[in-house]
């Protein structure tokens, strides 16, 4: 009877401490997000939203629509092959005067001008003749071939109406080396006009020599110092990480006084007799790997290190007891251990590899140019938003592809552990 009469009694408790339990959970979880949310807003504002304004910023084209709007009106059933209407012209007299802004007209002159060489005098000429003693309407195309007969050229008109929309492809397609013809089909650029591909090909091919250096530079070392005691190595590693103390830039001064004709390393070899004249080791290929390698090598070793650090060292003397030669135990044992290291080292040294700007405009010739000199040229230069915008759009991009092969090697390597 006591029992039956306790139940109830104790099924109440037992609600309540649930309820207390989950409560306590629901605290804890608030409490986890007030911690991290530091965090978040930091990614927020300084990752995610210039990542979205680059990528917003690569297909936008507000240039020719903000500054033309009546002409685009009058350009929207023109077919681009015959000589555009009298009204296009009327419009675009209406529209030029009606930009107050010197830069707003500069920027449209800049647009322009990267679809049709010449565009950027056309308009500004035209821009000041018409600032000053605007035509009729009905005397606007007359107007205009008396002040610049490249006004009678379908080429300008057609740059025109084809950016006459907000949104485009056009710095994405120009990135690959495609574009839109007259009439909006894709075309590829003829090989003398297609550079971004060999850029992009050169950027990649220069991130790859430097990994594979880093890679076989850092891994006899990372594999020493896993073998060292704890503060052996981590004496080895504070001097690892002594070049990040180190300013970009004044590694780069020193590389340039090491590399050059009368630099340490070419007197040394000279001295050594090993060559008779000076190697050409400054502003070519081989100064820019060089001093790549050098600056990244910390990123090969680190995530090796920790890797070699978690394998068992008798491993590969349980395989040479059972009568494995020490190269092929080293292959089939050893070697596989390290995979998700040698891909965590081989994706830091690449990504940052193909992002490179100083090291390669310091260090290299016209032909060691990577896809990051052409943004900032783009950026600072050229002032063309929308194309620096797309190239680095295309190495986001090439990121993405790189970081989902790494995922899968590494999600490999480790089941293989």
């Amino acid at each position: 009877m006591g029992s039956a009469v306790m139940r109830p009694e104790a099924a109440i408790e037992g609600r309540e401490l649930v309820r207390a339990l989950r409560r306590a959970q629901r605290r804890q979880r608030w409490r986890a997000a007030a911690l991290t949310l530091p965090l978040v807003v930091f990614l927020l504002v300084f990752f995610f939203v210039p990542l979205v304004a680059l990528l917003v910023r690569g297909v936008e084209n507000p240039e020719v629509a903000d500054a033309l709007p009546a002409t685009s009106r009058a350009l929207q059933g023109w077919d681009g092959h015959q000589a555009p209407p009298d009204a296009a012209y009327a419009a675009l007299v209406a529209d030029l005067y009606a930009i107050e802004d010197t830069a707003h007209a500069g920027a449209l002159a800049r647009r322009l001008n990267s679809e049709a060489p010449g565009a950027r005098s056309l308009i500004m000429g035209t821009y000041r003749a018409i600032r000053s003693t605007p035509p009729t309407p009905q005397q606007a195309r007359q107007a205009l071939l008396e002040l610049d007969v490249r006004w009678a050229e379908l080429a300008y008109w057609q740059a025109i109406a084809k950016n006459t929309q907000r949104w485009t492809p056009d710095y994405l397609l120009a990135a690959v080396d495609w574009r839109r013809d007259v009439d909006g089909r894709l075309q590829r650029l003829p090989p003398e006009e297609a550079v971004f591909g060999d850029i992009l090909m050169r950027t990649f091919a220069i991130s790859a020599v430097v990994t594979l250096v880093a890679l076989v530079l850092a891994y006899p070392l990372a594999y020493w110092l896993s073998t060292l005691p704890a503060r052996q190595a981590n004496l080895l590693l504070i001097l690892v990480l002594l070049p990040f103390w180190t300013s970009v830039l004044v590694r780069i001064a020193a590389w340039i006084v090491l590399l050059q004709n009368n630099g340490l390393i070419n007197r040394a070899l000279q001295h050594l007799g090993l060559i008779d004249t000076p190697l050409p080791l400054l502003f070519n290929r081989s100064g820019v790997v060089i001093a790549m390698v050098h600056i990244l090598l910390p990123f090969m070793i680190l995530p090796l290190y920790s890797v070699m650090k978690t394998v068992p060292a008798n491993l590969m003397r349980a395989a040479v007891s059972l009568g494995s030669h020490p190269w092929a135990a080293f292959v089939r044992v050893y070697w596989p251990q390290t995979y998700p290291g040698v891909a965590a080292g081989c994706l830091l040294v690449f990504i940052t590899s193909i992002g490179y700007y100083v090291t390669p405009a310091l260090l290299g010739g016209a032909s060691d140019q990577m896809l990051s000199y052409y943004i900032a040229q783009y950026t600072n230069v050229e002032v063309n938003w929308g194309m620096a915008c797309a190239l680095g759009t295309v190495l986001l991009a090439a990121t993405l592809v790189l970081f989902a092969l790494y995922r899968r090697v590494a999600r490999g390597g480790l089941s293989l552990g």
